[in-house]
């Protein structure tokens, strides 16, 4: 019923966000005048609060609307819902402040209103959360199916189905190719959804079948079926989209301009350009490194110690590294190698059980503790928390000729630790998975995304580190 009544979710989404809204409002309420847990206030009747709290739950869902908070999200991402729940809140209570002043409510609690924003903006995101990863369990299981019809048998509408059926969870389904020319071999036929006939069909197909999405993956010769092919969808009411035959040149989340009148394909749309991105990050990276500094530092202290004591050299290791905007930097690290014989260059690759391995950097290493003096890199600006992990120049002159895209990773601050890293991608691995991993990173980054690389580089460990 839901796949088929988008409408009807739409607005059972909007009652629940409204429901929420004043149960927000009952608990900050009980928090701050009934508990006795906060500095008393004589408040004002509860149906003054109760009234204003209707006022700001209408206003939100008007809100809401206009920042498409409440279009179809099977294919949004949940960290892409979580900001537009921020900035839905955000309007919200400043138009619900702008009508208090117009009408003179000057005595609501300003500690109420802080916590009954707190108290939305979790409530909803937490309900919203457990309902995206519910819906996602019974797509999973088939339910609440959506039905795709796939138009170019190719590469390109090859890949477009191997792709989808990894990702279970948004609960499509594919019908069925059309395509002019191919034919599935034996082995083809066992792998993919049938071939149901030539575009020519394509209006017999739609009635005959239940189709929500048409998928246009036609090679660039074949442009000129786009106008009928769409104009047959929409008479027939199914949605039709579009892969460029080009979409490898792409970001994962391309963006549209409009330059002249004529829409135009943002090739590299990096969320960290905007100022306000990269003041969010800076502030959580400085708060982030400091916090991780204090905690660490008896640790640290006894590390140097244990070096200056096991092996003669200095405890702090600094290499040249290429960071944002390919500008170099000194990285730091707790030195578990011995020293270099004099004169000699630093251009080898670390490799399992590498020789030059001092006894305590071979711990240090495959736990990662030697890279915790990289918060001061962190503090410095060098660095962030989060991100592609740096290179030395010498290796960056040679990837950049034989990886593809490898350049595009020096858009941003190298990190500690980075989305490839928490899936197991260091030490002797894929530097084109990694790549592709970092390129993944910078066009999808939020600090939602920070946070879960974070909690999922300590739930998995250091791996592959020596």
């Amino acid at each position: 019923m839901i796949r088929r009544n988008q409408g009807f979710l739409t607005k059972l989404y909007m009652l629940m966000d409204f429901a929420v809204v004043q149960l927000a409002f009952l608990l900050a309420w009980w928090i701050k005048f009934e508990s006795g847990w906060l500095p008393y206030e004589h408040p004002l009747p509860i149906e003054t609060y109760g009234g204003w709290s209707v006022v700001f739950g209408a206003v939100a869902v008007i809100a809401g609307s206009m920042v498409s908070f409440y279009s179809p999200k099977r294919k949004q991402r949940f960290a892409d819902e979580f900001i537009k729940i921020i900035k839905t809140h955000f309007i919200s209570m400043f138009v619900l402040l702008s009508l208090m002043f117009f009408f003179k409510e000057v005595d609501i609690s300003r500690m109420y209103l802080a916590l009954y924003m707190v108290l939305n903006v979790v409530f909803i995101s937490l309900y919203r959360y457990i309902l995206k990863r519910t819906l996602q369990y019974f797509r999973e299981k088939g339910y609440n199916r959506q039905f795709v019809l796939i138009i170019g048998a190719g590469s390109l509408g090859r890949r477009f189905y191997k792709n989808l059926n990894q990702h279970p969870a948004l609960g499509y389904e594919v019908v069925g190719f059309l395509d002019d020319y191919q034919q599935w071999s034996e082995l083809d036929a066992r792998r993919y959804s049938p071939i149901l006939g030539t575009v020519e069909e394509l209006e017999h197909v739609l009635a005959a079948k239940l189709v929500d999405e048409v998928v246009l993956a036609l090679p660039l010769l074949a442009h000129d079926k786009y106008p009928g092919i769409i104009e047959v969808c929409e008479k027939a009411g199914v949605r039709t989209l579009i892969i460029p035959d080009f979409f490898d040149f792409l970001p994962a989340r391309p963006v549209f301009d409009n330059f002249a009148g004529m829409p135009l394909i943002n090739v590299r749309d990096i969320p960290l350009d905007l100022a306000v991105n990269r003041l969010f990050k800076r502030v959580f990276d400085i708060a982030f490194s400091l916090a991780a500094i204090l905690l660490t530092l008896p640790v640290m202290v006894l590390i140097y110690a244990g070096i200056k004591l096991t092996s003669p050299g200095p405890a702090i290791f600094k290499q040249e590294r290429m960071g944002l905007n390919r500008r170099t930097f000194h990285m730091y690290k707790f030195r578990s190698m011995k020293l270099l014989p004099e004169g000699a260059e630093d251009t080898g690759w670390t490799v399992e059980n590498d020789p030059r391995r001092t006894k305590l950097g071979s711990f240090l290493r495959r736990t990662s503790l030697d890279e915790l003096p990289q918060f001061f890199n962190v503090l410095m600006g060098h660095m962030s928390v989060v991100g592609p992990r740096p290179e030395r120049p010498y290796f960056v002159e040679q990837f950049k000729e034989a990886v593809p895209k490898y350049m595009v990773k020096h858009h941003v601050r190298p990190g500690i630790t980075g989305w490839a890293q928490s899936n197991g991608l260091r030490g002797d691995t894929s530097i084109e998975e990694r790549i592709k991993h970092d390129i993944f990173y910078i066009e999808n980054w939020s600090l939602l995304f920070d946070v879960k690389i974070i909690l999922r580089t300590i739930r998995n460990g250091f791996k592959n580190a020596y």
